[in-house]
């Protein structure tokens, strides 16, 4: 299925997270998923693109003053259950965020299941740039997040299950 994820940039300080999630359960917004990078290694993926690709995508200087700047804050990944209604209460905070159509499927929790859904990327010939999931229990299902590059057709692919 396809989903809205929001990114959003977060201070790296004790009780930063529970602001941002006291307010989005203020407004009865569910988080479905959620991971949390610091932010230095967003900017080092930066770095290191800088170099595959030879374009210099900023100066040093402005690299340098980053990749300082950017410990000090994490990188969030949400999936909520209202993302247009916590995207409105994020602007209305004064939050930085963005928000991308991401693949979102319910899998089995059993060994080889996860290998079923990948190799069908693989298959399709369908990059993922990036996934994260949750398992609630060993008999449950988990929630697994895909960024693909393709989403529209990676959510085809998936539209009657794995």
């Amino acid at each position: 299925m396809i989903r809205i994820e929001i990114s959003l940039f977060l201070k790296n300080a004790p009780g930063e997270l529970g602001k941002l999630t006291e307010l989005l359960a203020g407004t009865s917004i569910n988080i479905d998923a959620i991971t949390i990078q610091d932010a230095s290694a967003y900017v080092q993926n930066l770095f290191e693109a800088r170099g595959k690709s030879l374009k210099r995508l900023a100066s040093y200087a402005s690299y340098s003053s980053m990749r300082k700047d950017s410990a000090e804050f994490a990188l969030i990944r949400l999936i909520v259950d209202q993302p247009e209604k916590a995207m409105e209460l994020l602007k209305e905070n004064d939050y930085l965020f963005d928000s991308k159509e991401v693949v979102t499927i319910d899998i089995t929790n059993k060994p080889g299941e996860f290998t079923k859904i990948t190799k069908k990327f693989g298959e399709e010939k369908i990059n993922i740039n990036y996934v994260y999931g949750s398992v609630s229990d060993s008999d449950g299902k988990c929630l697994f997040i895909f960024c693909p590059e393709d989403v529209k057709s990676a959510a085809l692919i998936f539209k009657d299950g794995y």
